[in-house]
C-alpha cells in the first residue's frame, strides 16, 4: 500500500504541471502585462502553454532577491520567445498600474487557503490588491498543506546571512543583526483564484482540495504522507 502511494504520487507530480498549464492559460489573454515572482514551473507552465497557443503578451519578472530566482524565470520564458522585462523586486508598485495579472507559484497553500510563497509575494499581492489587480496562483494539489488541516502552521524557514552579505561585511560593518526569511504568507483575501491540475478555485476551496485528496486526516496519516512527499526543487 505504502509503495502504490508512493508510485502514484510520483505520477502526479509529473503530469500535474502540465495540466496545470492547460487550465491556467485560460485566463491569459491577448494583449496583458503579466506580473510573476520567483521560479516556479507551474506558474512557467501557464504562461508558455498560452504563448504556444497563439497568445500574445508580455511579462514583469521580478529578481526575487537575494537568490535572485527571477532570472531563471525570465530566462525560461525569453527562451520560447515570451517578451520579459525584469525589474526589482521592490519596483512592483511602480508597475503595478500597467499590469493585467500578477501569477505566482506556491510552496504550501493552508486549509483556509491562504499562500505560503517566495518572501516578497505578500508585499505583492497587496500592491495588487490596492491596484484592483486579479492575483493568481499555480499550485500542484500536492502543495495544499494537510498538516494545517489539523492546526498545524507552516513554518517559515530563515535562511544563512550569508545570502544577503557576506560574513566579513557583516563584521565589517559592526553589531547588525541579519534575517533572511524565505518564505510569507499572503492572506485569502489578497488572492483572486488558485489553478490545479483538478481545476480552478477560489481560496477558500482549499479545503475541499485536501479533503478530496487527503480525507479525513489523523497523524499517523499526516506521517505516511511526510515520508512520501517530493516537494518541487
Amino acid at each position: 500500500m505504502a509503495i502504490k502511494s508512493a508510485d502514484d504520487f510520483i505520477t502526479l507530480t509529473r503530469t500535474a504541471v502540465g495540466r496545470i498549464g492547460k487550465i491556467g492559460a485560460k485566463r491569459i489573454r491577448d494583449g496583458d502585462v503579466v506580473l510573476t515572482h520567483c521560479n516556479s514551473t507551474a506558474a512557467i507552465s501557464v504562461l508558455t502553454t498560452a504563448w504556444r497557443e497563439g497568445k500574445r503578451f508580455e511579462v514583469f519578472a521580478t529578481e526575487t532577491r537575494p537568490r535572485f530566482q527571477g532570472h531563471l524565470t525570465a530566462h525560461a520564458l525569453a527562451r520560447v520567445g515570451i517578451p520579459v522585462t525584469l525589474i526589482l523586486d521592490d519596483a512592483v508598485r511602480y508597475f503595478i498600474q500597467s499590469v493585467d495579472a500578477v501569477l505566482v507559484g506556491a510552496d504550501a497553500i493552508t486549509a483556509n487557503g491562504a499562500l505560503v510563497n517566495k518572501v516578497g509575494t505578500s508585499m505583492i499581492a497587496l500592491a495588487a490588491h490596492e491596484a484592483n489587480v486579479g492575483v493568481y496562483v499555480a499550485a500542484e494539489s500536492y502543495k495544499f498543506s494537510p498538516e494545517t488541516m489539523i492546526g498545524e502552521l507552516v513554518e517559515i524557514e530563515e535562511r544563512d546571512h550569508s545570502e544577503m552579505i557576506s560574513s566579513k561585511e557583516l563584521k565589517e560593518i559592526g553589531r547588525v543583526k541579519v534575517r533572511n526569511p524565505s518564505f510569507d504568507v499572503t492572506p485569502p483575501e489578497f488572492i483572486d483564484l488558485i489553478i490545479t491540475e483538478r481545476g480552478i478555485i477560489p481560496p477558500l476551496g482549499a479545503m475541499l482540495i485536501l479533503q478530496e485528496v487527503f480525507g479525513i486526516v489523523t497523524p499517523e496519516e499526516l506521517r505516511e504522507y511526510q515520508t512520501y512527499r517530493i516537494d518541487e526543487p
